[in-house]
């Protein structure tokens, strides 16, 4: 699969991405890194077909009102320290490519995954 994780996320989760054998970029390696905007983060994940990966709510509402980006996976954890996102995101890690392979919008809390569509 190919992500491409926002700016509130972790540098690091995008390697940790890739060491699972999947095609992740972070913001920071964008021409404008943290600071390109959310329609220029969408537009870039349409046109490589990526799966944003974010906490931020304002893809949230991108999704539901225009549709876009095509796939998300939301990170709803509040405040999470790097080594502890990594290790939720490992212990969840099967279910959430499984969940993506089928879902469109799939968010991951401290406890478990929410399917929304």
């Amino acid at each position: 699969m190919k992500f491409l994780i926002d700016a509130q996320l972790p540098r690091r989760l995008a390697r940790w991405l890739q060491t699972q054998g999947h095609d992740a970029l972070h913001t920071l390696d964008l021409p404008t890194g943290n600071r390109t905007q959310d329609a220029e983060i969408i537009t870039f994940a349409m046109w490589e077909e990526r799966i944003v990966v974010t906490k931020d709510d304002d893809f949230v509402q991108s999704f539901w009102v225009n549709d876009q980006p095509k796939q998300l996976l939301l990170i709803s954890t509040g405040n999470i320290a790097n080594a502890d996102l990594e290790r939720l995101m490992a212990d969840n890690f099967t279910a959430i490519l499984s969940a993506l392979n089928v879902n469109r919008f799939v968010e991951l809390t401290r406890t478990g995954l929410v399917i929304h569509d």
